[in-house]
C-alpha cells in the first residue's frame, strides 16, 4: 500500500478534496509465518539500526521539525494576501502558485515525519504529540487555503484563457485545468471555508473505527498442538492458514464472534462514514458519492461499473477455482475459513530478510541494471523499517515525501508471502523515486488510480522469475497457487469489496438504514454470489465488513486495487515479451510521469487502456491460463 502525500495538488489539495481525512491507509493483511524462527523483540530500542528506517535523514532532530512547523504555520496565515488578487495578473497568479507548492513541500514533509515516527511507535506519548500538532498544521493549511478553489473558478473563461496564454504559467495547467474541470462543483468562499473546518469532525468516524478496533478483545485458542494461545488481529490470518481444519475454525468463529459482540457500533461508525461521504457528494452537487470520488482524478464512473460487470460475468472462474480448491483439501464441505489455507504443501521455510531482499532484487532483473541498482540500495540505504513491535503499525505501506526518499513500513516474519510484500512495497518506492527525481512537485504525487500498478506489477514480476526456475512439480504448483490467489485476494476480492461499498453508499443514498443486520445482509449475499455452491458462505462472513478498514477510512479506493492488478498483468506481459522497449516506455511514460497527465492517458501511454474493460478481461484470461496450468499438474499421474 502506498499512502497518499497531503498535497494532491493536481486538485489544489484540500479544496477539492470531498473530506479532509487524516491519512490512515489500509495496510496489507497480516501473512502467515514461522513464529519460532523470526526475531522477536519487545521494544523498539532492542532492534538493530540496520533493520530501522533512517528518519533522521528527513529531520535530525524534532527541533529542526519544530522549525519546519512553524515556518508551514507563517507561510499558511502569509498567503491569504493573495485572496481576491488571482485574477490581478498572470504574474500575480505564478507568485501564488510558487508560495502555494513551497508551503505544501513543507507541509508534507513535516507531516510525514511526524506520522511515520508515531507509526513505528504508537505508545510513545512525545510522538502522539508531534502527530496532533501535525494534524494542526494540516488543518490550518486547509483553512488558509480553502478560498483558492472558488476564487479560480469564478475567474470568467475569457479572463482565464487570456492569464493562461502567458508562457510561465504553463507548469501550472494542468493544475489549473482540472480545477475548472470541477468548475460546477466548486461552492462559495464562505462554504469552501465551512467545508474545511468541517474536517476534524468528517473523520471522526474514521477515528471511532480505529480505536474501536484496538478495544475489541479477542479469546484465546487452543493451537496445532492443543496449546492455549492468543487470538488477536495480527496473528489472526496465520490461524486461517493452519493446516489443521479444526484450528481454522476456532480462530475464524472466536475472531468475528467478538466482532458480532460490537456489531451494532461497528455498523453506526460505517453509517457515519457513509453518510459523510454522500452529504460531501451532495453538498458539492455531485450526483453519488462514487461520482465524487472518481471525477477529481478524472475517471468515468462507467470504470467502475465495468469492472464490477466484467468481473461478475466471470465468476464461473472463481468457482472453478473454489471447487479446485475443495478438490485438493479434500474436504465434505469448503467453509470461509478454509479459503486461506494453501492447497499446495510448502515446506515454511523461514526466509530471513537478508535472503527475501535478495530474492526481490534476482527476480526484477526484467527492469534493467538502473533500475535493480536503484532498488537495491533502497533495500540497504534507511529506506526500510523490518521487524515488528507491538505498538509498531501492522500491515505495510510506502510512503515519504517530495523532498525524502521513499520509505517502506515492513513486519517481516520470513514467509514467501512477505518476499512478495518487500517486491510489492518497493513497487511504490521505486515509483516514487522515479517521479520525484523526474516531475516538478506539482505533478509529482501520482494518483491513487496509478498507485498499486507498479506495486503489483513487481510480484508479477518476481512470481514469473521464481515460476520460470521451479525445478520441481511441487514447486510449480505452490507458486502456480500463489499466483491465483493473488487474482483472487485482488482481482475478484477486492471487487466484492467495491460492489459492496457501492451497494451501502446507494443504500443509504436511498434513505435506508444501515444497521447492523441491513449491512450483514448486504455482505453475506454479494459473498455467497462470489464464491459460488461448493463454498460455505458461514454466518460469520457477514461481519467480514467490520475488518476492512479502507471502508471507514477511504471513499471508494479498493475498486483500484483490482484496476491495478489487471494494468500491471497487462505491463508485466509486455516487460517479458518485449525486454528492454517495454521497461524504457512503462518508465517514461508511467513511473516517471506522477500526475502530469491524467492517470488513465498515463497508463494508456505506457501501454494499457483502463477505459475500456479489455485490461479485465485479458487479467481473466490469463487467470484461466494459470488455472489450466494447475489443474494439469494435479491430474498429472
Amino acid at each position: 500500500m502506498k499512502k497518499r502525500t497531503l498535497a494532491s495538488v493536481t486538485a489544489l489539495a484540500i479544496a477539492l478534496t470531498t473530506v479532509a481525512v487524516p491519512f490512515i491507509p489500509y495496510s496489507t493483511p497480516a501473512v502467515a509465518f514461522a513464529a519460532e524462527k523470526a526475531p522477536v523483540y519487545q521494544t523498539r530500542a532492542e532492534i538493530p539500526d540496520q533493520y530501522k528506517w533512517k528518519l533522521d535523514h528527513i529531520y535530525p532532530s524534532v527541533q529542526d521539525w519544530e522549525k519546519d512547523v512553524a515556518k508551514v504555520e507563517e507561510l499558511a496565515k502569509a498567503f491569504t494576501k493573495y485572496q481576491g488578487k488571482l485574477s490581478t495578473s498572470s504574474a500575480t497568479m505564478l507568485k501564488a502558485f510558487d508560495d502555494y507548492m513551497s508551503m505544501m513541500r513543507l507541509n508534507d514533509k513535516a507531516y510525514v515525519y511526524a506520522n511515520m515516527s508515531l507509526d513505528v511507535n504508537s505508545a510513545n506519548s512525545e510522538l502522539q504529540v508531534l502527530a496532533d500538532r501535525a494534524e494542526k498544521m494540516y488543518t490550518l493549511v486547509s483553512e488558509k487555503t480553502a478560498w483558492v478553489q472558488p476564487e479560480i473558478v469564478a475567474i470568467p473563461d475569457n479572463k482565464m484563457k487570456q492569464l493562461l496564454a502567458d508562457p510561465a504559467l504553463a507548469p501550472y495547467k494542468l493544475f489549473l485545468e482540472d480545477m475548472l474541470r470541477n468548475k460546477s462543483h466548486s461552492l462559495s468562499k464562505e462554504m469552501e471555508e465551512l467545508l474545511a473546518k468541517s474536517s476534524p469532525l468528517s473523520s471522526s468516524p474514521t477515528n471511532i473505527y480505529s480505536m474501536l478496533s484496538k478495544d475489541v478483545k479477542f479469546p484465546k485458542i487452543k493451537d496445532e498442538s492443543g496449546k492455549e494461545v492468543q487470538l488477536n488481529r495480527s496473528n489472526f490470518v496465520s490461524y486461517l492458514e493452519s493446516k489443521d481444519q479444526r484450528v481454522r475454525k476456532d480462530a475464524f468463529k472466536a475472531y468475528y464472534s467478538s466482532l458480532i459482540d460490537f456489531q451494532d457500533t461497528f455498523a453506526s461508525t460505517l453509517a457515519a462514514k457513509v453518510k459523510g461521504d454522500n452529504f460531501y457528494a451532495g453538498a458539492r452537487n455531485y450526483k453519488s458519492a462514487l461520482e465524487a470520488s472518481l471525477t477529481p482524478n478524472n475517471i468515468p464512473t462507467k470504470v467502475y461499473d465495468e469492472l464490477i460487470d466484467t468481473v461478475n460475468e466471470n465468476l464461473p472462474l472463481l468457482h472453478r477455482y473454489i471447487a479446485l480448491k475443495k478438490k485438493m483439501l479434500g474436504v465434505s464441505e469448503l467453509h470461509m475459513y478454509d479459503i486461506y489455507v494453501p492447497i499446495v504443501p510448502s515446506d515454511d521455510k523461514y526466509i530471513p530478510i537478508e535472503e527475501g531482499k535478495k530474492m526481490v532484487v534476482n527476480g526484477l532483473q526484467a527492469m534493467g541494471d538502473d533500475y535493480v541498482k536503484i532498488l537495491s540500495e533502497g533495500l540497504e540505504g534507511g529506506w526500510v523499517d523490518v521487524y515488528s513491535t507491538d505498538d509498531k503499525r501492522t500491515g505495510a505501506y510506502q510512503w515519504g515525501a517530495y523532498d525524502t526518499h521513499p520509505y517502506v513500513l515492513l513486519n517481516h516474519q520470513g514467509t514467501l508471502d512477505d518476499v512478495f510484500t518487500i517486491a510489492h512495497e518497493m513497487g511504490h518506492a521505486m515509483q516514487s523515486y522515479y517521479t520525484n527525481k523526474t516531475q516538478p512537485y506539482v505533478s509529482s504525487n501520482y494518483p491513487t488510480f496509478t498507485a498499486e500498478v507498479a506495486s503489483t506489477m513487481n510480484e508479477t514480476l518476481l512470481f514469473k522469475s521464481m515460476y520460470a526456475q521451479a525445478k520441481t512439480k511441487a514447486e510449480k504448483m505452490y507458486l502456480l497457487n500463489h499466483y491465483l490467489e493473488n487474482f483472487r485476494s485482488t482481482l475478484f476480492r477486492q471487487t466484492q469489496f467495491a460492489e459492496f461499498e457501492k451497494a451501502i453508499h446507494d443504500k443509504e443514498q436511498a434513505g435506508e438504514s444501515l444497521n447492523a443486520e441491513a449491512v450483514k445482509k448486504i455482505y453475506l449475499d454479494i459473498n455467497k454470489k462470489y464464491y459460488g455452491k461448493d463454498m460455505v458462505s458461514d454466518d460469520e462472513i457477514a461481519m467480514e465488513w467490520a475488518r476492512v478498514s479502507h471502508f471507514f477510512n477511504y471513499n471508494y479506493y479498493v475498486y483500484q486495487y483490482s484496476t491495478s492488478f489487471a494494468a500491471s498483468q497487462a505491463l508485466a506481459k509486455q516487460i517479458l515479451d518485449e525486454g528492454k522497449p517495454a521497461v524504457d516506455r512503462i518508465k517514461k511514460n508511467f513511473l516517471e510521469a506522477g500526475s502530469s497527465a491524467p492517470p488513465i492517458e498515463v497508463l494508456k501511454a505506457a501501454g494499457v487502456d483502463m477505459s475500456t474493460s479489455k485490461p479485465i478481461e485479458q487479467s481473466m484470461e490469463i487467470f484461466e491460463e494459470t488455472l489450466n496450468e494447475l489443474e494439469k499438474l494435479v491430474n498429472e499421474k
